[in-house]
């Protein structure tokens, strides 16, 4: 198969790696959330070899994950498993960190809950979830696209923008320890139990 390409993938992996590599230094085996096309997954496990990078999706995804896998092997990063919130248990594994990109805003607001309330009941005290996409801060877009792109995903029945606010609930015990900005006005949160 041809693989998925994502540009915003190869705009942000470098930026987004820059904070990993201090978020995810005393971590050891890292579940991504929504791996996507796959290409954080092979880059972020290049790039941090202290870590076991376990990808994960839905299933329609993963042999595109498996494509850039193939193209682009490292001994620490696992094939995907499935995981789609409000269908599947949380995988029966440890995990020390999570990552996702780009997920709360296409998830319905019940996924989004559900992710946060999941990531927050399964990681152990003292671990990390890195969290990147764009985000409301106390109902305010940081810019007119993130507007746009808002009501856009809404017309197309995705769930939109969420607020920080909200996760910071959703996320209990789990607390939000700093907020970067990112380049086209997304932000990185991060967690930590």
């Amino acid at each position: 198969m041809n693989k998925p390409f994502s540009q915003a993938c190869e705009n942000n992996k470098s930026p987004i790696l820059a904070l990993l590599k201090d978020a995810f230094s005393t971590c050891h085996h890292v579940l991504e959330i929504g791996s996507g096309t796959g290409q954080h997954a092979v880059f972020f496990a290049s790039q941090l070899p202290h870590l076991i990078w376990q990808t994960s999706d839905q299933p329609q995804y993963h042999e595109g994950i498996e494509a850039w896998m193939s193209e682009f092997p490292s001994a620490n990063l696992q094939p995907p498993i499935p995981l789609t919130f409000g269908e599947s248990a949380w995988p029966a594994k440890n995990f020390d960190g999570v990552f996702t990109a780009n997920t709360a805003h296409i998830m319905q607001k019940q996924h989004a809950r559900l992710m946060m309330e999941q990531v927050s009941a399964h990681l152990p005290k003292g671990g990390v979830f890195c969290q990147y996409g764009p985000f409301t801060q106390n109902g305010e877009f940081s810019s007119q696209s993130n507007r746009d792109f808002h009501y856009h995903l809404l017309s197309e029945g995705y769930g939109g923008y969420r607020d920080i606010n909200e996760l910071i609930q959703w996320a209990e015990p789990m607390t939000l320890t700093s907020i970067h900005s990112m380049p086209a006005n997304n932000l990185l949160l991060v967690w930590q139990k």
